[in-house]
């Protein structure tokens, strides 16, 4: 058990409280987490009620075939990189028919860092269903599993904020 575990614990069941309450869908698009954010989103009871597809895009050719990242943008840019966290969310987006898309990717370690994306980059993306993408990047501490631990947590609560802006939008249209 991670000394994160607890946080990514209530930052999930926050999330499923509020898609829940305004009946939203929710998936993920994960490079360096594999998997880690959708594992957290179903960790919570009844969250087949908010969640129904993640992609585990690992690699480049993954990242551009099942959600259509433009190999330009990969290859200019590289797989950690604004451009390419805000086209994996919007491919997750419209390929699982969702309201909010996360995207993360990152170098968690311990090898892979280099002097301009060191260990512990991490460029994220959320991706809602009136076409806003909002993106950030931060520079992680600690080992492999903590960087991780980090992105995850730190991934749900952009969710938060995102399905929690969603539902101010549309209840002011």
């Amino acid at each position: 058990m991670s000394q994160y575990d607890p946080l990514i614990d209530s930052a999930a069941a926050r999330l499923g409280s509020v898609l829940r309450r305004q009946g939203y869908q929710v998936t993920a698009a994960e490079s360096c987490t594999a998997g880690g954010i959708c594992e957290a989103i179903t960790r919570i009871g009844g969250s087949s009620a908010w969640f129904q597809t993640g992609f585990v895009t690992y690699a480049n050719q993954s990242k551009s075939r099942w959600l259509g990242v433009d190999e330009r943008d990969l290859a200019t840019h590289g797989a950690v990189s604004e451009p390419v966290v805000r086209a994996m969310a919007s491919g997750a987006l419209q390929a699982a028919g969702a309201d909010i898309a996360v995207a993360v990717s990152g170098v968690a370690g311990p090898d892979g860092g280099s002097l301009e994306k060191p260990v512990g980059t991490v460029w994220f993306a959320w991706a809602m269903g009136d076409g806003t993408v909002s993106t950030g990047c931060r520079r992680l501490q600690g080992n492999r599993r903590e960087v991780r631990a980090q992105t995850v947590l730190h991934a749900l609560e952009g969710l938060i904020k995102a399905a929690e802006r969603l539902a101010v939008s549309q209840s002011s249209t």
